[in-house]
């Protein structure tokens, strides 16, 4: 669904990504691993738009995404859910899904579907709490349902499991789980390691900017953790 080709980004001067290479295949959930500083939001700003591509390819599915704008990325099925979470403090709940309205395919919709709240229960008891109310773990299941809001194709997700309690790690664990299961595509930024294996199907590894290594889950071995992902 999403393949990247030979992409190579810069900051100014300072050359941060080399020849990178990415498949994220239809219906399953890939996972983007690496230590800290490697480059991998930088990729997420590439596919999503915030930065424009030096060189290289970007394809989502079946078209290629060269230098259409990030609203126009969203329309086409892409969501983030970004590090940190980046939920509106003052908003309400509500108004934080309503929000995920704004880069909905057809835009036809203008309530919160029952499905969100099945989703995620707790978003239903704080409807009307603001969002700077919530824990960091009811932060990241908001964040997480507006981007389900515009019923993406894609979904993309930039280290949910950072500074959350391990009780709602798991749940959300299980949610992408029974997502993917129900066809939905997820590309999921990691360094959590357990995390990863139990969610993903597979994996790619960005070190000093460049793909090291990919391959199914069950490939990601030993070795390959201590050489790129260790500390």
């Amino acid at each position: 669904m999403l393949r990247i080709e030979k992409l190579n980004q810069y900051y100014g001067e300072s050359h941060t990504l080399w020849d990178v290479e990415l498949e994220v295949p239809e219906g399953k959930c890939t996972c983007l691993m690496g230590r800290n500083g490697v480059g991998k939001t930088t990729l997420l700003k590439s596919i999503m738009g915030a930065l424009p591509v030096r060189t290289g390819r970007i394809s989502f599915s079946g078209g290629e995404l060269g230098r259409l704008p990030a609203w126009d990325r969203a329309r086409r099925g892409i969501a983030l859910v970004p590090q940190g979470r980046e939920i509106f403090s003052m908003l309400t709940v509500e108004e934080n899904l309503l929000v995920g309205l704004a880069g909905a395919r057809g835009r036809r919709r203008r309530q919160i579907p029952p499905r969100i709240f099945e989703l995620f229960p707790v978003l239903k008891e704080m409807l009307h709490r603001r969002g700077g109310d919530l824990s960091g773990g009811q932060q990241q299941q908001l964040a997480i349902g507006r981007a389900l809001m515009a019923e993406p194709k894609l979904l993309i997700l930039d280290e949910p499991t950072e500074g959350i309690q391990p009780n709602i790690v798991h749940q959300i664990g299980d949610i992408l789980l029974r997502l993917n299961e129900e066809g939905l595509t997820i590309l999921l930024v990691e360094q959590k390691l357990p995390f990863a294996r139990r969610v993903g199907r597979y994996f790619t590894v960005l070190d000093r900017g460049r793909s090291v290594a990919s391959g199914a889950m069950s490939e990601l071995t030993d070795d390959i953790v201590q050489r790129h992902l260790h500390v």
